[in-house]
């Protein structure tokens, strides 16, 4: 039977992934995609590009023939309007949709000709929809730059023209869907990390707890047993046991409290653990003390601090791959290689950081430049 820490675990470590298998392949869970995805609402008005080729086919041979093109592309614009929910789905999902929208266009080849070229923006979009981004940057240039030079040679200006702007375009709109992913994974990473970190002490209380008061009832149970049987024949026995239970039970008070109150307190070590696993999540390659010196309680508490602030704003804001923590007698400091601090950017934490140092008699200096950044407490002034 699994205990609650392990279905805890279960559930924040495939919980995203089973979100996206269940998603019915059906006309409504693909809406319902379409609208999570907060992108249905921007798909919907590029359709009109699409009546330029339809336009085109009914001036140059109405008939038979531009219906086809008129419902064949119309199609097509029920399947790209779907793309931006499709890219909810499994990769399996995503490229057969790929699949389909390309092979659509590749079919309209000997009715539209040199007017399928209009459709470069919307298969540039597909791209980076549906494919994995390594995948659909160097597709979408190569696709894009070949239509700008059978445009050039069949002189289609202005579908040269749309294969700059769909690139352009389709790579703003990759990156910032990518950006997007990349922070929901960061906040999943997160909420994984804290409840597994909620599993962790949990199991590290237990433990305490059982050390402790384990050993003090056993030997509360065994002093009890003896007082019981002294009681009636060495009254002086008997009290010497009372005394120790007592002693015993004060003991065990004491303990328990100071477990409770461990709880409560940052420490260094604790928040350099924190980091190393906090930091691996994210996909940044930690450095952090294995051993730290002999630190003053109040003053591993406040190095706590400016760990946990300084590995807060290398997850959120840092964009780093690489972070180190170093920590001696006098001095912690965070730093990273990330992008910098941004000029005009809220710094409320560091302030109150600041603030924080200051009052221990300590002093803390942030550098910040576009190779990074380091945050650095000394106690006791300059070195």
């Amino acid at each position: 039977m699994q205990t609650r820490e392990e279905r805890d675990r279960e559930t924040w470590v495939h919980g995203s992934e089973a979100e996206s298998s269940s998603r019915p392949l059906t006309s409504r869970g693909i809406l319902r995609a379409a609208k999570d995805s907060g992108g249905l609402a921007f798909s919907f008005p590029p359709t009109l590009f699409i009546l330029i080729p339809i336009v085109f086919a009914w001036i140059a041979a109405p008939g038979p023939g531009a219906l086809l093109i008129t419902v064949m592309l119309t199609l097509y614009a029920v399947l790209f309007v779907a793309t931006t929910g499709i890219g909810l789905y499994p990769l399996r999902v995503r490229l057969v949709w790929f699949a389909l929208c390309t092979g659509l266009l590749l079919a309209l080849i000997p009715l539209l000709g040199a007017n399928l070229l209009f459709m470069v923006m919307f298969q540039a979009m597909t791209h980076v929809l549906l494919l994995p981004w390594r995948w659909a940057v160097p597709s979408m240039l190569l696709m894009s730059l070949a239509v700008m030079v059978l445009a050039v040679v069949l002189e289609v200006p202005i579908a040269a023209g749309l294969a700059v702007m769909g690139a352009v375009m389709s790579w703003g709109i990759g990156h910032g869907v990518r950006q997007q992913i990349l922070q929901e994974q960061l906040e999943a990473a997160q909420q994984r990390n804290a409840v597994l970190a909620v599993a962790a002490e949990r199991e590290r209380i237990g433990r305490d707890l059982h050390d402790l008061v384990g050993h003090s009832l056993t030997s509360l149970t065994i002093s009890t047993q003896l007082a019981r049987r002294l009681l009636d024949t060495d009254p002086e026995a008997t009290r010497a046991q009372l005394e120790h239970i007592e002693a015993t039970v004060r003991q065990a008070l004491a303990d328990v409290r100071a477990t409770a109150s461990g709880m409560q307190h940052v420490r260094a070590a604790t928040e350099i653990a924190s980091a190393r696993t906090i930091l691996a999540t994210v996909g940044i390659q930690a450095k952090v003390p294995t051993a730290l010196p002999p630190l003053h309680d109040d003053l591993a508490e406040l190095f706590g601090y400016v760990i946990r602030e300084g590995v807060t704003n290398i997850v959120r804001h840092s964009r780093a791959t690489r972070a180190e923590i170093s920590v001696d007698e006098d001095s912690v400091s965070v730093e990273d290689d990330g992008i910098g601090i941004p000029q005009g950017a809220g710094r409320s934490g560091l302030r109150g950081l600041e603030a924080r140092v200051a009052l221990a008699g300590g002093r803390l200096e942030v550098v910040s430049s576009e190779t990074g950044t380091r945050l650095e407490a000394q106690m006791g002034g300059a070195r």
